[in-house]
């Protein structure tokens, strides 16, 4: 089996930048939803449990550390939409596959909505 061309390397790095954006996304809600409820719990749930606060505040701060992944994550697929424009305009001026190029545009759409 041939090597993957150096299109379908940067297809699949932006795709997978995409899923990576997408998992944080909903990590994000999760967490937002935990410490919703938990701060609703929060004034009966410190009568019985004396770690009620600290696991509060514990659930903040994987939240802020998940949020803080987004800047360096969006930046790197910023420069892996642009690598993939790059190997898109010269896989088209050299006549390469369609079915690979179809693809790879489909990954630079989705990488420039996440980026953007």
């Amino acid at each position: 089996m041939p090597a993957p061309s150096p299109l379908a390397i940067a297809t699949q790095a932006v795709t997978r930048l995409v899923k990576e954006d997408k998992f944080y996304q909903k990590e994000v809600t999760a967490q937002t939803e935990k410490i919703k409820k938990l701060e609703a719990n929060l004034p009966e749930a410190s009568k019985t449990d004396e770690n009620a606060e600290y696991m509060l505040r514990q659930e903040q701060k994987a939240l802020e550390e998940t949020k803080a992944v987004f800047s360096p994550l969006h930046e790197k697929i910023a420069d892996a939409v642009q690598r993939l424009e790059e190997h898109i305009a010269t896989a088209e001026s050299e006549g390469g596959p369609e079915g690979e190029i179809a693809k790879a545009k489909e990954a630079l759409e989705q990488g420039k909505t996440v980026a953007a």
